[in-house]
C-alpha cells in the first residue's frame, strides 16, 4: 500500500524557517519522482517544487519560492524534504507530499506564518 506522511509544519513568525518531511513506503522510492504542493483554502491546489528520481540532480521551483525553500532526497530514508527559509505570510497554506507517478497525495501539514 502506497503511503506518504508528512510531517514539520507549525507556526512560524515572518522571516522565519521550517523544514518539512515526507515518508514514502509501499513504492521503490528511489525511481520516483517526488513533488511538494501547497494549498489555500478557495484556491488551486500549486506546485512548489519537484525533484527527479535517483539522485535528484533535476529540480524545478514555483517562481515565488525560488531563492527561498530547497527540495532534497534521502533514498536511504525513503524521504523527501521541503526547507522554507525566509518564510513570509503568503507561505502559509497546507502543504502535500506527492508522487506523481503513484498518484498519491500524503494527508497534508499546514504551515502558517503570521507575527
Amino acid at each position: 500500500q502506497v503511503q506518504l506522511v508528512e510531517s514539520g509544519g507549525g507556526l512560524v513568525q515572518p522571516g522565519g524557517s521550517l523544514r518539512l518531511s515526507c515518508t514514502a513506503s509501499g513504492f521503490i522510492f528511489r525511481i520516483n519522482r517526488m513533488a511538494w504542493y501547497r494549498q489555500v483554502p478557495g484556491k488551486q491546489r500549486e506546485l512548489v517544487a519537484v525533484i527527479s528520481s535517483g539522485s535528484g540532480g533535476n529540480i524545478n521551483y514555483a517562481d515565488s519560492v525560488k531563492g527561498r525553500f530547497a527540495i532534497s532526497r534521502d533514498n536511504a530514508k525513503n524521504t523527501v524534504y521541503l526547507e522554507m527559509d525566509s518564510l513570509k505570510p503568503e507561505d502559509t497554506a497546507v502543504y502535500y507530499c506527492h508522487a506523481p507517478a503513484k498518484l498519491a497525495w500524503g494527508q497534508g501539514t499546514q504551515v502558517t506564518v503570521s507575527s
